[in-house]
């Protein structure tokens, strides 16, 4: 039996943490040298667990407890160290380009983020990107996030589309696996502490981003099929 040919691909839908920017090097990083400063070490195995979602591990335990006594102290210290580094970055080698490439071959963008609306619009507005997408759903919009597939049900009904006619593009386990079970196909480009993650084997991956060609044609599209 000749299986039948794929649906094509009218939206993409893409996390932003680690993703668009890669917010999720800077924080394990940051969080690393401070397990070091105080004699211990993060394993990124543990850090793992927790990415692209929310309350799965919690890096305040593994610290002393003089530490943990100074949480708040030691957290804003922190916070503002992560947010330095992120303002000083770039967005990920190549993601500008298949987004403009994707609007201007009529392909309509969405974003679902386990992060909460203040985070995600604030820097896609200083890198110029938030007039892009169409849909934003994120933490606010949802009673449960990633690996759960409410985020991604939550895009595909504001795009009014069928789950199949959008593309996941993700960098994290638990992000893939949300896309998966809302029913979308999905693309992994992870960054530097999620490569080594257990991806399914199934789902297509890229060491980053090239062309919008080459990211549909790893979803199993044809280089020319028309996504209008």
């Amino acid at each position: 039996m000749i299986a039948p040919a794929p649906s094509p691909i009218h939206a993409l839908i893409f996390d932003f943490d680690g993703t668009i920017l890669d917010t999720e090097t800077h924080e394990f990083r940051r969080w690393e040298a401070l397990y070091r400063r105080h004699g211990r070490e993060l394993a990124l195995s543990d850090w793992q667990r927790g990415i692209g979602t929310w309350d799965a591990f919690d890096p305040w335990l593994g610290l002393p407890d003089d530490v943990q006594a100074r949480q708040a102290e030691v957290h804003a210290e922190l916070r503002d160290l992560i947010h330095a580094d992120i303002e000083a970055s770039e967005l990920r080698p190549g993601v500008r380009g298949v987004l403009e490439e994707a609007q201007s071959a009529g392909l309509r963008l969405a974003l679902a983020t386990s992060s909460d609306k203040a985070w995600v619009t604030r820097w896609l507005r200083q890198h110029g990107l938030l007039s892009l997408f169409e849909v934003l759903a994120t933490r606010d919009d949802v009673a449960r996030v990633k690996p759960d597939p409410e985020l991604y049900a939550l895009a595909v009904r504001g795009l009014n589309l069928r789950p199949e006619a959008c593309l996941a593009i993700e960098d994290s386990l638990n992000g893939a696996t949300a896309a998966v079970a809302a029913g979308l196909n999905v693309v992994v480009v992870p960054n530097d502490v999620t490569a080594s993650q257990p991806f399914a084997p199934s789902w297509p991956r890229l060491a980053g981003f090239t062309t919008l060609s080459e990211l549909l044609a790893q979803a199993g599209q044809m280089n020319n099929q028309a996504v209008r």
